[in-house]
C-alpha cells in the first residue's frame, strides 16, 4: 500500500513542535492515523528532528506490527495505539514534555478551566491519570501508560472529542485531533493555559474555575452543530 500522504502529514506534524517551543532535545512525537486502513505513521525514536523525512516515519498497524520503515518506532508507540484503538473518531495523538503541562503532571493535579482561552479548546478540566502501579510500569509500560488514560476518561465519563487532551501523572501530555495539525494545536493550546493557570494561581491560589455557562458559551461557539466562530468549510 502507498502511505506516502500519511507520511507527509506526520513529519509536517513533527516538524511543528519545535516551532512552538514544545518539546526540548527529542522530548516529543506525533502519529497520524488513517483509521479505515487500521494503520498509523509516527516518529522513530531519539531521532533529531532537523534529520527527519517522510520516508524516515514508521508506518504500524493497529495490531502493533511494523508494515514500514527502516527505523525503531518511537518508544510511546504502544500509548499511541492505544489510543487509536480506544477512542473513536481521532487520527493524531500528540506526546510532549511541556513545561507547564508536566508541571500540573507532576503536581499530580488536574488542570482547570480558568477562563476563556482554556474554554475554547476542553470542555472542562484537562484530567491528571492515577499513579502506575509497579506491575504495569515493570510490565508492557507504554502500553499501560494508554490504558490508564483510557481508564480515567471512563470512569469520569469523560469525552475525549470534547477534552482532547490527558496529562498522565509524573510524564506529561499526551493530545489529540482530527489531524496532525489540529493535533499539535491543541497540544500548544493545553500549554498556553497551563502557564496561564499556574500565573493565575501565583496570583490568586484560591483562583475558581470559570462558570459552566461562560464553559459551554465558548466551547460550542467554536465546537459542535452550531458553532459559529471563523469561517464556513
Amino acid at each position: 500500500m502507498n502511505y506516502q500522504s500519511l507520511r507527509e502529514e506526520c513529519l509536517e506534524a513533527n516538524l511543528a513542535l519545535p516551532k512552538t517551543g514544545l518539546v526540548d532535545l527529542t522530548f516529543g512525537n506525533v502519529s497520524v492515523a488513517d483509521p479505515e486502513r487500521r494503520v498509523f505513521a509516527i516518529k522513530p525514536s531519539g531521532v533529531d528532528y532537523q534529520d527527519l523525512t517522510p520516508e524516515a516515519m514508521v508506518i504500524v498497524d493497529y495490531g502493533g506490527q511494523i508494515l514500514e520503515g527502516d527505523l525503531r518506532p518511537s518508544s510511546d508507540t504502544p500509548t499511541h495505539r492505544c489510543l487509536f484503538l480506544n477512542f473513536a473518531g481521532i487520527r493524531s495523538v500528540v506526546h510532549t514534555h511541556s513545561r507547564s503541562a508536566v508541571a500540573f503532571a507532576q503536581a499530580g493535579r488536574d488542570l482547570p478551566c480558568l477562563g476563556t482561552t482554556h474554554c475554547d479548546y476542553f470542555h472542562g478540566s484537562v484530567p491528571v491519570t492515577r499513579d502506575m502501579t509497579p506491575e504495569e510500569v515493570q510490565g508492557e509500560y507504554e502500553w499501560e501508560t494508554g490504558q490508564v488514560i483510557v481508564e480515567r476518561f471512563r470512569t469520569a465519563g469523560l469525552e475525549p472529542n470534547d477534552i482532547p487532551a490527558v496529562l498522565v501523572r509524573n510524564h506529561g501530555p499526551f493530545a489529540w485531533g482530527q489531524s496532525g495539525a489540529k493535533a499539535v494545536e491543541t497540544a500548544q493550546a493545553l500549554e498556553i493555559v497551563a502557564d496561564m493557570a499556574i500565573k493565575s494561581f501565583s496570583i490568586n491560589p484560591g483562583a475558581p474555575p470559570a462558570p459552566s455557562y461562560l464553559l459551554d458559551k465558548h466551547f460550542y461557539r467554536k465546537h459542535g452543530a452550531g458553532a459559529y466562530y471563523g469561517q464556513p468549510k
